[in-house]
């Protein structure tokens, strides 16, 4: 994976063991070039390179730092070498013998501005007097190269030693470290992951797309301009509107021949009745020949390009309106929509649903698609529609009901010999039913509609001669009585008619004419809605598809990566990227994996190879001071060798870096074999944990997408886009993982997401910022740090308390936290404050340059035979006759390199 040239990262490399195969420029550069690609990053404008060395290894690896400094690439090549253990020592003058610590002795190729030692004689991992740790314990090493990794870190320590004498300092520090458990911090990967990737629940519930509005521009119009088109869709005068207009006309004229049938000439006269079916016959005609375009507009438009398809409809009389600039960045439009989504905390397999859902909103229906719903409007449609008018049961409204009680009722007020009389109201009503079954030929149907009536008047003309005979009125008032009644059912009899004859057109076919006009109508306008950005909506819909797709296989990815590695066998190192190893001590992806090997006396880059003096390109094995004698402590130990084993008499056999142990001990065990300048304050996870992982892995996905955009804007979104998008998500998922293991889980990743804020420590471990800005706080006295170096080399330590350099960092992360804190507290802010960008160390470092005339400077010289010289900076040294020089200030081999020391630098 190929990550932005912005991005920095520090190369270690150690020359404590590797030395050997760095012997060429070309070697340098492999070794630099495999560390990065394992890292997943390209080659920098400006190298970092940490390199973990001896003192002693200064002069025994000149090559190799003469290859370093000369590192070719486009900006400055910038060095820190990080010198642990004591000097082997020089010549305090005379006969004396030797005494350690007192020089240290550098090529003069160190020397540049762009290079600067940081020297830690013992690494004082001993938390109490008892315990003898070596003074390049492994543990305390990588805990020291991990700091010194970070980006941020190096660069601020290179520029303070720029400000110091030679550029060289003894380190003091004090550090903090806040993480996770690796158990924990592994089940809060795996959760992030499967949040991340969401439940495969196989389409089963269906999603809702934000309304048109609420979807980028783009989109919006594509889905609005589908939905959303005016019916101006037949053209004035067209085939189409003609058909249209001539089919709603004659419906029209049913409409009017039903009113002038409801009325009460229509029920005395038999011609307005036939009126309305000569009209209703026509309609149907001009409904079939609209039916007959509608099904050739369907037919046409399903075949051939977008604009035959639209040429075909505007001879039919249909326009299509322009699609204008609709069709513009929807690859924007739908990366914005994804970012939106996954913002939103949606998981990727439901983003991909929405995307599914987009795709069915936008893509066009052909017309042969649509033909199937011909059938709703089909002729055999109409007359299902009619027999089911036809066929609903008669209801009679309230209205005749109750004026139909009344005249019976006022008809009836009749006693005596004029009772027949109440008859007359209900007779009427019988009459009329007879009349109007036989006006409209429904026979028994028209008779049941009256029904109601009649019996509401026979009971009202039943209650009206009661209350005649209960109150014995006069017999004049029977006559208005009677008349008023007649009136009543004139009006009773005119609201039935209506009635009665509205429901029978309806059963010979009106309603189900005008609602079949309308459907076919609506069918075209969706025809042409369909055609409107034909091709723009297409593209948008297979892109969507597409983005579905390779949003279901980098969920199917993170569910690869959430998956528990199998347990390793016993005995072996468990699974993980560290298995259940102290991952301080663990190798980082920016590491020589040789670095923490046992020591190999054959190996000439090796910690003993760098005390031997070699004569030659192959070294001399018969000069005196390569023998293993007390005469010369920095021999290579022969096997067997009494100075091999460790003890106060070979102080430097023990020198060799240790094999870190290769059984896995808990996580917890390790945890106390700190040095004691480390604290750690281990969380068990804070609420936010899982959620804030989850939104860096969308952040860091979306970046991995970010050519797969430009694919779908080209229009190349095939297989071949999303297999290569599906690897760079892999490789990104992996680099993910590879981050939150070595910078822990406060450091943002290389691409987090611009405008959400990250969440605190506590919402994260469940730990608190306090005691970063307590430690960062700390006064610059003696007990502030714990310097690294022996007693031996503290003598040489300048003591003036000023020429210190002090280095305060924490994560970035937690700045705000921590500017909070000393805001409550009152303490002023440090200056100079370093916000790193990792996420797992805070604390204090302090650079303390050496005493004026520790350091030497040796400098090449090419000259041949035994001669005394002395080099430009004043230092003098004795050549013997085997090309060996000796003295307090410089060196000579055979092979013609003169060093000189200088006691001024």
């Amino acid at each position: 994976m190929t990550f932005p040239e912005s991005t920095t990262a520090v190369v270690h490399i150690d020359l404590r063991t590797g030395a050997a195969a760095l012997t060429t420029a070309q070697a340098v550069r492999d070794r630099v070039a495999e560390q990065l690609g394992r890292a997943g990053l390209p080659e920098p404008d400006h190298p970092l390179l940490l390199i973990t060395d001896t003192p002693a290894g200064l002069t025994g690896h000149q090559l190799q730092y003469e290859l370093l400094s000369n590192y070719r690439a486009v900006g400055d090549t910038r060095i820190l070498v990080l010198l642990v253990g004591s000097s082997p020592g020089s010549y305090a003058g005379g006969d004396e013998a030797y005494g350690p610590d007192r020089r240290l002795v550098r090529p003069a190729t160190l020397r540049a501005s762009t290079i600067g030692l940081v020297w830690a004689g013992d690494l004082r991992s001993a938390r109490t007097a008892l315990e003898r740790h070596e003074p390049d314990d492994p543990a305390s090493l990588a805990v020291l190269v991990d700091l010194l990794s970070v980006p941020d870190v190096f660069v601020r320590v290179l520029e303070d030693l720029g400000g110091l004498p030679d550029s060289v300092a003894a380190p003091g520090v004090r550090l903090l470290e806040q993480d996770l458990p690796p158990e924990v911090r592994d089940r809060a990967w795996r959760d992030a992951l499967s949040r991340f990737a969401g439940e495969d629940g196989g389409g089963a519930s269906p999603v809702t797309l934000p309304p048109a509005a609420r979807l980028p521009e783009p989109l919006g119009a594509l889905v609005s301009g589908r939905e959303g088109r005016p019916h101006g869709h037949r053209k004035p005068n067209g085939p189409a509107d003609l058909a249209h207009r001539t089919c709603a006309e004659s419906l029209d004229r049913v409409d009017d021949d039903l009113v002038a049938l409801g009325a009460l000439p229509g029920l005395l006269s038999p011609a307005r009745r036939e009126a309305l079916e000569s009209d209703l016959d026509q309609a149907r005609g001009h409904l079939d020949e609209f039916r007959a375009l509608v099904e050739r507009a369907l037919q046409g438009s399903g075949s051939g390009a977008a604009a035959e398809a639209a040429a075909r409809l505007d001879a039919l009389g249909l326009r299509v309106p322009p699609a204008e600039s609709a069709g513009e960045r929807v690859g924007e439009g739908l990366r914005e929509l994804a970012r939106t989504l996954l913002d939103e905390g949606l998981a990727l397999r439901s983003v991909a649903q929405h995307f599914t859902a987009l795709a069915g909103r936008v893509e066009p229906v052909p017309g042969t698609a649509l033909l199937r719903r011909l059938d709703d409007h089909s002729e055999e449609a109409v007359h299902r529609g009619s027999a089911t008018e036809y066929a609903a049961p008669p209801r009679t409204p309230a209205a005749p009901l109750v004026l139909a009680g009344t005249a019976g009722l006022l008809g009836g007020l009749w006693q005596g010999a004029l009772l027949p009389l109440a008859l007359v109201v209900p007779l009427v009503f019988i009459v009329v039913a007879v009349w109007g079954a036989r006006r409209l030929r429904t026979g028994r149907r028209t008779a049941r509609w009256t029904v109601g009536p009649r019996v509401a008047a026979v009971a009202g003309a039943v209650a009206g001669a009661a209350a005649a005979y209960a109150t014995a009125p006069p017999a004049w008032l029977g006559v208005p009585g009677l008349l008023a009644g007649l009136g009543l059912t004139a009006e009773a009899v005119r609201r039935l008619w209506r009635g009665v004859a509205t429901s029978w057109a309806a059963g010979r076919g009106t309603t189900a004419l005008r609602t079949a006009l309308d459907g076919l109508d609506a069918l075209l306008a969706e025809l042409v809605r369909e055609h409107w950005a034909a091709e723009e909506r297409l593209y948008c819909a297979d892109a969507a598809r597409s983005v579905a797709g390779m949003l279901r296989a980098t969920a199917a990815a993170a569910d690869t990566q959430a998956v528990p590695e199998p347990a390793a066998p016993a005995g072996a190192n468990a699974s993980g990227p560290y298995g259940d190893e102290d991952w301080l001590s663990a190798p980082s992806a920016l590491e020589d994996p040789g670095a923490e090997t046992a020591h190999d006396g054959a190996d000439d880059g090796d910690w003993a190879a760098a005390y031997t003096w070699e004569s030659g390109p192959s070294g001399d094995r018969d000069d005196p001071y390569a023998a293993s004698a007390p005469d010369n402590p920095y021999a290579t130990p022969a096997p067997g060798d009494a100075y091999a084993a460790p003890g106060p008499d070979n102080p430097f056999a023990t020198f060799a870096p240790k094999a870190a142990p290769t059984d896995a001990a808990a996580w917890e065990e390790t945890a106390t074999r700190t040095p004691r300048w480390l604290d750690r304050e281990i969380g068990e996870g804070g609420p936010d944990l899982v959620a804030t992982l989850a939104g860096d892995l969308r952040a860091t996905v979306m970046v991995a997408m970010h050519p797969y955009w430009g694919a779908v804007e080209r229009g190349q979104a095939g297989a071949l886009a999303v297999r290569r998008t599906e690897e760079r998500v892999r490789a990104v998922l992996s680099e993910a993982r590879h981050h939150l293991w070595r910078n822990g889980v406060l450091a943002p990743p290389r691409h987090p997401a611009e405008h959400r804020a990250r969440t605190s420590a506590a919402g994260l471990l469940g730990t608190d910022s306090l005691k970063v800005a307590e430690l960062m706080g700390q006064d610059t006295d003696g007990q502030a740090v714990v310097q690294l170096c022996s007693p031996e080399q503290g003598s040489l330590l300048s003591r003036d308390p000023e020429a210190a350099r002090w280095i305060r960092f924490a994560p970035r992360t937690l700045q705000g936290e921590v500017e909070t804190a000393w805001q409550k507290s009152g303490s002023p802010p440090p200056d100079g404050a370093l916000w790193t960008s990792s996420g797992r160390y805070a604390g204090l470092i302090r650079l303390t340059p050496l005493r004026m005339g520790v350091v030497d400077t040796v400098l090449p010289r090419q000259g041949r035979g035994g001669s005394t010289r002395r080099d430009d900076t004043g230092g003098t040294g004795h050549t013997d006759h085997t090309g060996h020089t000796d003295g307090a200030h410089g060196t000579y081999s055979g092979a013609g390199t003169e060093t000189g020391g200088d006691e001024g630098w």
